[in-house]
């Protein structure tokens, strides 16, 4: 069973950090590349970073470009977001995606404030 779970959301203050994890089961993880996504109340879903199967490759949304930081252990079959220089405009929940099995986690909140 293809499996995606989260972890390390939270209340965070403006420029502060935070980084979620990503743990995969169910599947062969090193060949596949995977997603972050993040969704806000009242907005589109919106793709925040991709990284490839052996995490050479990444890419991001401009919203989050030089502030987060997507990377993989395939040996722990997770793949990391770190972000940085966190805003109130990343208030959201972020979603872990293995794309190529349509499998999607349940989200992890990431709130942002004072």
């Amino acid at each position: 069973q293809v499996q995606v779970v989260e972890s390390g959301g939270g209340l965070v203050q403006p420029g502060g950090s935070l980084r979620l994890s990503c743990v995969a089961s169910g599947f062969i993880f090193r060949h596949y590349g995977m997603n972050w996504y993040r969704q806000a109340p009242g907005k589109e879903r919106e793709l925040v970073a991709s990284i490839s199967a052996s995490g050479q490759t990444t890419t991001y949304a401009d919203s989050v470009k030089g502030r987060f930081t997507i990377s993989r252990d395939n040996a722990k079959n997770t793949v990391y977001l770190q972000m940085n220089t966190l805003s109130p405009d990343d208030t959201a929940v972020y979603v872990c995606n293995a794309p190529r099995q349509n499998s999607w986690g349940q989200g992890t909140q990431v709130t942002v404030s004072s």
